[in-house]
């Protein structure tokens, strides 16, 4: 009998553990879409899971087109959640990295961003968690043109 309530103990856990960390993004329309229960009332570029912080548990990285108290002007931002009990927390409601952003992929634990700079080149950048938000790491390339930088993003 406890060996039962063990075995339906586990499975239950487990259940809830495997949901707790699955995201689901909903469209109703374009410019109104919804994570597990979060509004997102922004167009969506880009949507990727990944473990973002390095806690182990999957994170949902969510391309918005939307302009921020800092940065007025509509451009494309990164928006991080965490799963808390079910259900999407912020993690990091980004404004800006560094460049103009146009696109990102998520990739052994960081983020690669594509990203315009204000001579019209393009560049491709690794960035890392770093506690409160993300902190540039690396380039993969720099000083290219967009075709050159959208193949580098994309191996």
């Amino acid at each position: 009998m406890n060996l039962r309530l063990l075995t339906i103990f586990f499975v239950l856990f487990c259940t809830m553990i495997c949901v707790a960390q699955n995201f689901e993004l909903r469209k109703e329309h374009d410019s109104l879409y919804w994570l597990n229960s979060w509004r997102l009332p922004y167009p969506i570029y880009q949507y990727q899971t990944g473990d973002v912080d390095g806690d182990g548990r999957t994170d949902a990285i969510v391309g918005v087109v939307k302009g921020t108290r800092f940065y007025p002007e509509k451009a494309r931002r990164i928006f991080i959640f965490k799963d808390v009990n079910g259900k999407a927390r912020p993690l990091w409601l980004g404004s800006k990295l560094g460049g103009e952003l146009e696109d990102f992929r998520y990739a052994d634990g960081k983020i690669r961003a594509l990203e315009r700079t204000t001579d019209g080149q393009y560049v491709v950048s690794d960035y890392v968690w770093g506690g409160f938000g993300m902190v540039f790491d690396h380039y993969i390339i720099k000083g290219v043109d967009k075709e050159t930088a959208i193949k580098t993003l994309n191996r």
